[in-house]
Order: C-alpha cells, then sequence, then structure tokens
C-alpha cells in the first residue's frame, strides 16, 4: 500500500511539472509588463511630438495665451475622464484591442469593423509615418543649423528609425519596453528643463503675455483649437490595447492610466507656460517648433540640446505606436476581421511579430508621400467619434449585463460628460470645416464595402481558400509563427 502511494504521488508530482511546462511552452501573449512599464507605455505614446509643435495650433484658434492654457488643461481633464471610463471597460473586458474589443462586445462586428479599418488602415500607419519623419527632422537638424535638411534624408532615416523599433518589436517585448522606458524618460527631462527654465523666467517677472486679449469669441473656433490640444494628448488609451501582456491588469491598468494622465497634464500645462514667458503670441503662431525657438532664444550654443531631446522623444513616440498598433492589428485577426496570419505569434519569441510587420510596412508605404497631415486631419474627428462610441459602449452595458463582473465602476457622470464632450469637439468643428468633413466620412465609408465583401460574406470559393491557405502557411513558415494557445 506504502509504494502504491507513493507511485501516485510520484504521478500527480509529475503531472503537476507536465502541467506548468505545458503552461510556459504555451504559445499566447505573456503579462510580462510591470506598472512602471505601463506608465511609460502611456507617457511614451502620449509625449511625442504634439507638446514641442501643437502650442502654436492651439493659440491659432483660441487667440490669447490664457485661452489656450485653459484648452490645454480641459483637453489634459477630458483624457483623464475618457481613460477612466477604459479602466473600467478594460478590466471588464480582458481582451487586447480595447476599444476595438469594448466595441465588439457591445455593438458587434460591423462597427468594430469599420472602428478597427480606419484606425488600422490610415490612422495608426499615418501617426507613425509623421512621428518618425519628425524624429528624423530634428536628429538632422544639428547637421544642418542654417537650412532644412533634405527631404530624401529625412525619409530614410525615418524608414531606418521604423525598422529598427520593429525588429526590436519582433524580437522581445521586454526589449520594446526597455526602449519605452529609456526614451520616456529622455522625453521627461527635456521637458523639465523647459520647465526649470520657465520657473526662472516667470522668478524675473516675464508675466507681460499672460492675457486675455484678443480671446476668441467664435464657438466653432474654440472647438477646432481642441483637436490641436487632445492630438497633444492623443495615447491615454493605448495601454488597454497591451491588456493581456500587462501584469495584475485590475490593479495596474487603473493606477498606471491615473499616474500617467495627471504627470502628463502637469507637464504640458507647465511647458506651455514656460513657452509663453519667453515667448510672444506672433512668435508662437511663427514657429513651426516652439520648443527649439524656445531654446534658441534662452540656451544660446546649448540650443542643439532641445532638438536632440525632441528626437529622442519622438523615437520613443514612433515605438509606443508600434507597440501598441501591432496589438490591435492582432486582435482584429483574433476576431476574424483581418487575415489569419496576423493572429500568430512567433513560438520563440512570444512576440505577435507579423501584426508588427504589416504595421511598419503600411506605415513605410506613408513615408512615400510627405502630405500626410492633411489626411490627419480628415480622419482626426473619426478617432474621437469611435473613442465616444467606446465609452457609450460603458452605460450601455451597465443597462443590458448589469450582472458582469465589474472590478471597478465608475459613477455614471463621467461617461456622461465624456460623451456630451465629444459630441461637441466633433459636430462644431463639422460646421467649420465641411469639406475636411466630408472626406473624412469618404475615408471611413472605404470600410463597408470591404466588410460587405471579405468579412460579412462567410461563403468563400474553393479556388479563393485555397489561394489564402497557401499564403498564411508560406508566411507561417517563413516567420515561424502558430496560432495562439497551441501546445507544442
Amino acid at each position: 500500500m506504502g509504494k502504491e502511494k507513493n507511485l501516485e504521488m510520484d504521478i500527480i508530482k509529475e503531472n503537476h511539472a507536465l502541467c506548468d511546462k505545458n503552461e510556459d511552452d504555451q504559445v499566447e501573449l505573456k503579462p510580462k509588463m510591470t506598472l512602471l512599464n505601463g506608465v511609460t507605455v502611456i507617457v511614451g505614446s502620449i509625449i511625442g511630438s504634439g507638446i514641442f509643435v501643437s502650442p502654436s495650433g492651439v493659440l491659432k484658434e483660441t487667440g490669447s495665451v490664457n485661452m489656450s492654457l485653459m484648452v490645454w488643461i480641459i483637453s489634459g481633464v477630458f483624457s483623464m475622464i475618457g481613460a477612466y471610463c477604459y479602466a473600467e471597460l478594460g478590466c471588464m473586458i480582458k481582451k487586447t484591442g480595447a476599444d476595438y474589443a469594448y466595441i465588439m462586445v457591445t455593438f458587434g462586428k460591423f462597427l468594430a469593423f469599420i472602428r478597427l479599418w480606419v484606425e488600422c488602415i490610415i490612422v495608426r500607419p499615418c501617426s507613425q509615418a509623421i512621428v518618425a519623419l519628425t524624429f528624423s527632422i530634428y536628429a538632422t537638424k544639428p547637421f544642418f543649423p542654417e537650412c532644412d535638411p533634405p527631404d530624401e534624408a529625412v525619409r530614410l532615416l525615418a524608414a531606418i528609425c521604423i525598422c529598427i523599433l520593429a525588429f526590436i518589436n519582433c524580437w522581445e517585448v521586454k526589449w520594446a519596453t526597455f526602449v519605452q522606458d529609456i526614451f520616456t524618460y529622455a522625453k521627461l527631462l527635456a521637458l523639465f528643463i523647459i520647465i526649470a527654465t520657465g520657473v526662472v523666467q516667470l522668478g524675473n517677472g516675464k508675466v507681460e503675455n499672460f492675457t486675455w486679449e484678443n480671446t476668441e469669441s467664435d464657438v466653432t473656433k474654440i472647438a477646432l483649437s481642441f483637436y490641436s490640444g487632445l492630438f497633444a494628448y492623443n495615447g491615454w488609451n493605448y495601454l488597454n490595447f497591451v491588456i493581456e501582456e500587462l501584469q495584475d491588469p485590475v490593479k495596474n491598468l487603473p493606477r498606471a492610466i491615473a499616474i500617467s494622465c495627471i504627470l502628463v497634464t502637469v507637464v504640458y500645462v507647465l511647458t506651455n507656460i514656460a513657452f509663453y514667458t519667453t515667448l510672444s503670441v506672433p512668435e508662437v503662431l511663427g514657429s513651426e517648433a516652439v520648443a527649439v525657438t524656445f531654446a534658441e532664444r534662452l540656451y544660446g550654443r546649448f540650443a542643439f540640446m532641445i532638438p536632440v531631446f525632441v528626437a529622442m522623444s519622438t523615437f520613443g513616440g514612433v515605438n509606443g505606436i508600434l507597440l501598441t498598433s501591432s496589438r490591435l492589428f492582432y486582435a482584429g485577426a483574433c476576431e476574424g476581421q483581418m487575415p489569419e496570419i496576423l493572429s500568430m505569434i512567433q513560438v520563440k519569441k512570444m512576440t505577435p511579430a507579423p501584426a508588427v510587420l504589416i504595421v511598419a510596412l503600411l506605415s513605410l508605404v506613408y513615408l512615400c508621400s510627405s502630405d500626410i497631415f492633411r489626411l490627419i486631419t480628415y480622419v482626426g474627428f473619426a478617432t474621437w467619434v469611435s473613442i465616444g462610441l467606446a465609452v457609450f459602449c460603458l452605460p450601455w452595458l451597465r443597462w443590458k449585463h448589469p450582472e458582469w463582473n465589474r472590478p471597478i465602476k465608475v459613477h455614471l457622470i463621467f461617461p456622461v460628460l465624456y460623451i456630451i464632450a465629444t459630441i461637441f469637439i466633433t459636430i462644431v468643428p463639422m460646421i467649420a470645416s465641411p469639406v475636411e468633413t466630408g472626406i473624412g466620412i469618404a475615408i471611413i465609408a472605404t470600410g463597408v464595402p470591404v466588410y460587405l465583401l471579405f468579412i460579412a460574406r462567410t461563403q468563400k470559393s474553393e479556388l479563393e481558400k485555397k489561394i489564402i491557405d497557401s499564403i498564411t502557411d508560406t508566411l507561417q513558415k517563413l516567420l515561424i509563427v502558430v496560432p495562439k494557445e497551441t501546445n507544442l
């Protein structure tokens, strides 16, 4: 009996060991990201090129320094409310893909696909290309102090930036988060230098620019100013895209969101105050890169530091967009709304390598044109409509599924306020810019025939299936990837 019992215990131990081994070998996205990594992903994604170039855009539409500061503060509060609502949704629906996943669960495949289409095909690749170009311009600026860097050199360096970061994101998630951590610290250091300079300037009584003079009375223009302000804050929802890779998301997601949004809002407002201690309204409006103009006025021969720091900031911004965008493609493929290959994971590195590569390739395509800022303007309102729709999921699911587990439960006044504000900043600019809005709607509408032809039409011919399977198998062998939850 004793021998039999010992044998039984040995078998149980072996089974437990085998289960543990299988769990370690299971091909899926692993929760490797800590709270600090989560904070740096959000801060690194938010603080890109926006704070260094957007002040002039906000000031142009508001007319006065004090009103522009109000827009920066309100934009920060608006982002915090949205992030707070996303914390409930993220802890309730623990799926990679963020608002895409929330819209899918709440409203079904069609609206989720339209959101996915706009974000994946236009917004994210365009944004990444723009930030990469900004990195390239500032990185080459010290070598061309008297003129603009050559366009070909700028594009080539931007392409190299994207390719290097694509390799890092394919190779190891920890490497990607390490890059995010280092360059987030660099960009915060640059902003703290500017803020410290601003404090010194305030101490010297440089407050003459802080007035309400010439404040814009046209409500539509004030609404347009929020596009520039919110563009600088864009990225507060990016951690929700990688929630499956976040350790203890119920605890760490809301903490990371709260720390990041408060930190960024304070830094942005103080940075703008620093700019206006030295630069007048005409100087800010006449500058394409306010931070560089500020540095040239105050830092003398050390002014080159700011372009270097801005380049580091945007390099981290490209990494943050690539890290989170690839997870959006991955989530769409897992739901059957993107090619199957994008849902597969590299067997050794446990990274969504195909999704990372497709984001990088689309971004490289957009580098062929330098006139892509207009595209972002066209779909900017669509981004906020889709985020507003995701926030609307919160009260809708409270009504439809009150029994669902909600580790975090926000007061309903927050999603209501956010939805009202979203309607304001999307509908009012439509009146002021009907042509851009119309083109934006047309771009979104291109997703409808794609959905009807490839997603809604479930019956495919044998030839179509054969071609798709052949391409998938070839890419699978080339990239050494397998579907999620495949035991080796």
